[in-house]
């Protein structure tokens, strides 16, 4: 089953997921942003039900961002890693298995939608993806 159905089935229909984290101020501003623009979407808890690791390879894919920007650069468990140091000499794969493996290593919101991904909040460009 390709994405875009994988993500229909899990939505219900509802083609707009956002993954965050609920202490996260910037996921409580993107969330309520998108209340406030009447965007209907299914909130997922980037810690507990964080993507797995075939889910980010097809979301990295069709993101066109670079892996780096799924990385939660400003994060506790990031910098307790040492992963800006770490992360150029490891590889494409080892990076998406570091990601799957803890929600919290994941730039949040995570803004999935039938066809964009988007990682963090600005405004201007959530609004190019959900409101256009």
């Amino acid at each position: 089953m390709n994405f875009a159905n994988r993500l229909r089935n899990i939505n219900g229909g509802t083609m707009t997921k956002i993954y965050c984290y609920d202490r996260c101020t910037t996921c409580k501003r993107a969330l309520a942003w998108c209340d406030s623009n009447g965007v209907k979407y299914e909130k997922i808890d980037i810690k507990g039900d964080h993507p797995d690791e075939a889910t980010l390879r097809e979301l990295y894919k069709k993101s066109g961002l670079s892996l780096k920007k799924f990385f939660n650069t400003s994060g506790m468990l990031y910098r307790e890693q040492n992963l800006s140091q770490k992360l150029p000499g490891m590889s494409e794969d080892e990076q998406f298995k570091l990601l799957a493996s803890d929600g919290m290593l994941v730039k949040r919101p995570l803004l999935v939608t039938e066809n964009a991904v988007c990682t963090g909040f600005k405004e201007a460009e959530w609004e190019q993806i959900l409101l256009q």
